[in-house]
């Protein structure tokens, strides 16, 4: 946890420009946020930020109070987690430029792992309705998060059939928690709080803008598995979610429509570039291999990690290596690095790539 700093995280991102690389190089000069808080101009200008960033720092850290930040949170309800939390969403943390603080209302559990990003256009046709609540019902059922953004459309569909499927379902705003929009869907972000979350990388405040929307999609392809698209036209701002999924190594599936409809020309160019074609929730639980994914997420919390597994997890790589080496390398016996990789297999963080070697997964 970030523990006594939890209020410096706060207060450092409601400043212009301060993002997660920008803390880290912080941290990296102060140890503490605390000490960061209170450090002269010339200290904050000697680790290297950008001269604008330290003039942010300087000119905006006396007008805001970091306990009272935390104070306001309580207030809505709402926890803030840091890159520096254990309780950071895995999936996320490794993402380009993950948010440095998430704000969240609700409950993030470790079996929303395994979830799905559901988007799609805003004015979606009986035919995008039916297919959003075929997928996202069969998803839930099997287990799988219904990942999207509250609008009004393919999103919102996708939150309420999760929900009636008695499944969950996590929001991602372009906003601060504490306006919901559009308004309209007020009732159903309630519902989502019970069975789901919330989440922003927005600070409590900040109201709905144009250009907040298509940052935070990186957010829902980045917790998320996979991202399907349901129903888009050719500049929807479904297809700029998908981006972010491609580029954050995600699966990026696309279901088709009549050739004749504008309202599917965008899922229609995703399949021509690659995107898998999908017609129901089955093909898509083939792919994410929900039953080992379900055996993997039971056992990540039976069995914690341990030295063993740290050491063997940092020689491990993206080259196939024999138990024995890893053994050899680790300076655990034989026996020990064999069960040890069995154990990380499991978790999914190790694959066999032939008769005894492994890989990172």
């Amino acid at each position: 946890m970030a523990g006594q700093d939890l209020r410096f995280w706060v207060g450092f991102h409601r400043i212009s420009g301060v993002g997660s690389a920008r803390i880290s190089r912080l941290l990296e000069r102060f140890e503490t946020l605390e000490t960061a808080w209170s450090a002269s101009e010339s200290a904050i200008r000697a680790t290297g930020l950008p001269s604008d960033v330290v003039a942010a720092i300087v000119a905006e850290r006396g007008n805001i109070d970091p306990e009272r930040e935390l104070e306001r949170l309580e207030q809505h309800g709402v926890q803030a987690i840091t890159l520096d939390d254990d309780d950071y969403p895995r999936l996320l943390r490794h993402i380009p430029l993950p948010p440095p603080v998430l704000y969240v209302r609700g409950m993030l559990l470790p079996t929303d792992e395994l979830a799905i990003g559901v988007v799609g256009t805003r004015r979606a046709t009986s035919y995008g309705a039916d297919m959003t609540a075929r997928i996202s019902r069969g998803l839930a059922e099997s287990g799988v998060t219904i990942v999207s953004g509250l609008a009004l459309g393919i999103d919102s569909i996708a939150h309420r059939v999760a929900l009636e499927a008695g499944g969950r379902t996590l929001a991602v705003f372009g906003c601060g928690l504490d306006t919901i929009y559009p308004p309209r869907n007020r009732q159903l972000a309630e519902r989502i709080v019970e069975h789901g979350a919330l989440i922003s990388e927005y600070a409590l405040g900040t109201k709905p803008d144009a250009r907040n929307f298509p940052v935070r999609n990186r957010i829902i392809s980045g917790l998320a598995r996979g991202v399907v698209v349901i129903e888009a036209p050719a500049r929807s701002g479904a297809l700029i979610t998908t981006s972010f999924a491609a580029d954050q190594g995600r699966d990026v599936f696309a279901v088709p429509g009549s050739a004749l409809s504008s309202a599917s020309a965008g899922c229609h160019e995703l399949i021509r570039n690659g995107a898998t074609l999908v017609t129901g929730p089955e093909q898509i639980l083939d792919q994410l291999d929900v039953a080992r994914s379900e055996v993997q997420s039971q056992t990540r919390l039976l069995l914690p990690e341990t030295q063993s597994e740290r050491t063997l997890y940092e020689i491990v790589g993206a080259e196939p290596r024999h138990v024995n080496e890893l053994s050899i390398l680790s300076g655990l016996p034989v026996h020990e690095a064999s069960g040890t990789l069995l154990a990380m297999e499991l978790k999914g963080l190790v694959r066999q790539s032939g008769a005894q070697h492994y890989v990172r997964v």
